[in-house]
């Protein structure tokens, strides 16, 4: 199967993890990503934001990792996209006024693409409530009072672990950063990528095991 083109929506102080582990695990089986924000061009610099969970009542944030734009936002066709990715972190919060994300993103829905959001990334859908008006969505907790109130149904979703993340139709979501193995796996699954498992290729036999196939009969060791 030939690989998808995913769209990633992000702003300055978008999530880390949110950005370059899902970049790196679709791109790891064969799919690209471009990620673009509002006003940016293709090699300028986005600044990111690690947010944690320490014990306090909400989450901490932290400066995260720079990251160079692959391509400009002015540039983008979404026609040319198979799926559209928001991460989550504080870009949404501003992202999600930008006329321009706006129509990318009702783009996705009305041609019925797969569209993938994490954490706040559903700020985004909430400014196009026509995408999650009668669906069920997950996100942080905190955004719960936006979805219903454009009429989504918040789905609570563990933080972590095989249900960290839930599909609707073509619409993946889920909590935030904790959760990314579990989303990712639903994501992959929308795309109709399969990942099967075989033996190590390459692999060779232990030693002992060798050296002893020759000692014992004078068979010939197989890597």
């Amino acid at each position: 199967m030939a690989g998808k083109k995913i769209l990633m929506l992000a702003g300055d102080f978008s999530e880390e993890y949110e950005i370059f582990v899902f970049e790196q695990a679709m791109m790891a089986v064969g799919h690209t990503v471009d990620v673009v924000c509002p006003d940016r061009k293709a090699g300028e610099i986005l600044k990111t934001s690690l947010h944690d969970f320490e014990g306090d009542k909400t989450y901490t944030e932290k400066p995260g990792h720079n990251y160079t734009l692959s391509k400009s936002f002015s540039a983008v066709k979404p026609d040319k996209y198979d799926a559209v990715y928001i991460a989550g972190g504080r870009g949404p919060e501003y992202i999600r006024i930008d006329k321009g994300v706006q129509k990318i993103v009702r783009h996705f829905h009305e041609a019925d693409k797969p569209i993938f959001t994490i954490c706040h990334g559903v700020q985004v859908l909430v400014a196009v409530p026509e995408t999650i008006r009668g669906k069920e969505v997950a996100g942080l907790e905190f955004c719960e009072p936006e979805v219903t109130a454009v009429g989504g149904i918040y789905i609570d979703v563990p933080p972590t672990g095989p249900k960290a993340a839930h599909v609707d139709g073509k619409l993946v979501s889920a909590k935030g950063w904790p959760g990314l193995a579990a989303f990712i796996r639903e994501c992959l699954g929308v795309l109709g990528t399969e990942i099967h498992h075989g033996k190590v290729k390459g692999a060779r036999k232990p030693a002992a095991k060798r050296n002893g196939a020759r000692a014992g009969n004078g068979a010939r060791a197989t890597a």
